[in-house]
């Protein structure tokens, strides 16, 4: 057996507000999206698939046009903690200072005791994502 990639598929509450964060704040590019559908919370696609350097991701609205609660459900925000995505990168703290007027409350990077430099941050969604490179 040879497995060639893995693509996440992450459920959010505000597809457009994900998408800013994804493809504005972190650079991705949409490569792939379902119909846009006009509901209350707005025009949008239910699902988009991403992708930016070789990185692969998709996002999917956790409820259907005109059944998103009106604020974020405190339950699945909870759940989103136990995930963690990991971006290797080279310059670690080159995203520090790409990211630092992006992201509200960006810890700098720091180096783990297993011997990676890493930096961690959230998305919208409560989502933890780590960008990391091992320590020369």
């Amino acid at each position: 057996m040879r497995i060639a990639g893995m693509t996440p598929l992450l459920q959010v509450y505000d597809m457009l507000e994900s998408l800013a964060f994804y493809r504005d704040v972190l650079g991705f590019e949409v490569v792939a999206a379902s119909p846009q559908v006009d509901a209350p919370e707005g025009r949008f696609s239910h699902w988009m698939a991403l992708e930016r350097d070789g990185v692969n991701l998709m996002l999917n609205t956790a409820f259907d046009e005109g059944e998103r609660p009106p604020t974020r459900v405190d339950l699945l925000q909870r759940a989103h903690g136990d995930v963690c995505l990991y971006f290797g990168c080279a310059d670690v703290d080159g995203v520090f200072e790409e990211l630092s007027g992006k992201v509200a409350d960006l810890a700098p990077p720091s180096n783990a005791p297993y011997g990676m430099r890493q930096l961690y941050l959230r998305d919208p969604d409560g989502y933890a994502l780590c960008f990391q490179a091992p320590l020369a």
